[in-house]
């Protein structure tokens, strides 16, 4: 049977939930779908907890380990959400998360306030680039006393400004994620109440169509008797069936064809800038092919090891380093959905202590498709200790 044509009626947006492990985003994410579904089925699909956390280890663990996307409609938008992992060991995947979206629903729990990784939630979000945060004080059912809420409520606010977000406008929806999920008309009405917050704060972003078609590759898939499919989300341009892209950075460049194009299995004539889209390729083997590179207009993007950046390492109050590095140190940088090794060279300094901004060279074990103004992350073992941005590549 044919699929069905993907059709643009409303302005796309895409959005996230972050947070702490266990604040209940991927409940939330599942309430938001069951919400709006029971309020219009044509427009979106229910889909549940087990539906979003879909490896067999998240099952298991009960935790989201990798990014997963589901669509929703509300009465003016549409929305790709993408539910982030919040486990410690998975904010490499997180990382790619927040470099996808357009806002972040920021998940507390009323139960526990702010966590550890809230902040480092936050700082990523931040430094990666997220421009618009909403806060969804979620088991709010749980607060005996509304005062609690009251004073989790200004904790979180203090703790976005401290972020740089506007601590006085950033709206903070008390919801029951799982109250939703279970029927009950409040907790119901307030997770309408958050996407109405979500739709009357968050404008509809300005996108780059007109720019060389640039799409970070998150997954690769290999369709029997079609070829292989890259997924990602669409950083900017437009590509249309049967134009030439190549596959960049990671090893050698691979030129290729788009045969096909979907956005959640519907099919698609283009795809353009902010699509969450897959693209069928023309001869491309699956070992060509894998997370982290990108699919780009021919000639318009080249991979590179070494270049400049301006740093901003983290205190250990941000959960950064304690110490200070010197030059030999070789920590792992992370740009849209990959991360590589790399050494740093200091410019003659001895040592970089946390809280500084310094100018650095980089010297990657491996190319990455890059230019000025890319942002990235540094992390060392399970913690970010650096956020950055390219400055320079070589001509």
């Amino acid at each position: 049977m044919a699929k069905s044509q993907f059709v643009r009626t409303k302005p796309h947006l895409n959005i996230g939930t972050m947070g702490h492990v266990d604040h209940g985003k991927t409940t939330l994410t599942a309430a938001i779908t069951k919400v709006l579904a029971e309020a219009d089925p044509t427009a979106t699909r229910f889909v549940a907890f087990d539906g979003i956390d879909r490896a067999p280890e998240e099952l298991e663990r009960g935790i989201t380990i990798n990014v997963s996307h589901v669509e929703y409609e509300t009465a003016t938008r549409h929305y790709a959400h993408v539910d982030m992992p919040g486990h410690a060991d998975y904010v490499k995947n997180m990382i790619t998360g927040a470099a996808q979206v357009d806002a972040a629903i920021l998940v507390v729990s009323a139960q526990d306030g702010a966590m550890p990784q809230t902040r480092e939630h936050l700082l990523l979000a931040r430094r990666i680039g997220v421009p618009y945060l909403v806060v969804a004080l979620n088991k709010a059912d749980t607060a005996e006393d509304p005062e609690l809420l009251d004073l989790v409520e200004l904790e979180v606010r203090e703790l976005v400004g401290e972020y740089g977000y506007p601590a006085d406008q950033v709206p903070v929806v008390r919801v029951s994620a799982a109250g939703a999920l279970a029927g009950d008309p409040q907790w119901a009405a307030s997770v309408q109440q958050l996407l109405d917050a979500i739709d009357d704060y968050v404008p509809v972003p300005e996108r780059d169509y007109d720019g060389a078609f640039l799409m970070p590759i998150e997954s690769v898939i290999t369709i029997s008797g079609r070829g292989t499919v890259v997924t990602g989300a669409v950083e900017r341009g437009l590509l249309r069936l049967g134009e030439a892209v190549e596959i960049v950075g990671l090893g050698e460049t691979v030129a290729s064809v788009a045969t096909g194009m979907e956005s959640f299995g519907r099919s698609l004539d283009a795809v353009q800038a902010g699509d969450n889209a897959a693209v069928l390729l023309r001869g491309v083997r699956r070992e060509d092919v894998r997370r982290g590179q990108v699919l780009a207009a021919p000639g318009t993007v080249t991979p590179h090891t070494r270049f400049t950046a301006r740093l901003e390492t983290l205190g250990a109050a941000e959960g950064g380093r304690h110490s200070p590095f010197g030059p030999g140190y070789r920590p792992q940088f992370y740009f849209r959905t990959t991360d590589v090794s790399g050494g740093m060279d200091l410019g003659g300094r001895e040592r970089v202590e946390p809280g500084e901004t310094v100018e650095v060279t980089v010297e990657l074990e491996r190319p990455v498709a890059m230019e000025p103004g890319l942002g990235f992350a540094v992390r060392e073992g399970n913690r970010t200790v650096a956020a950055g941005v390219v400055t320079g590549v070589p001509a």
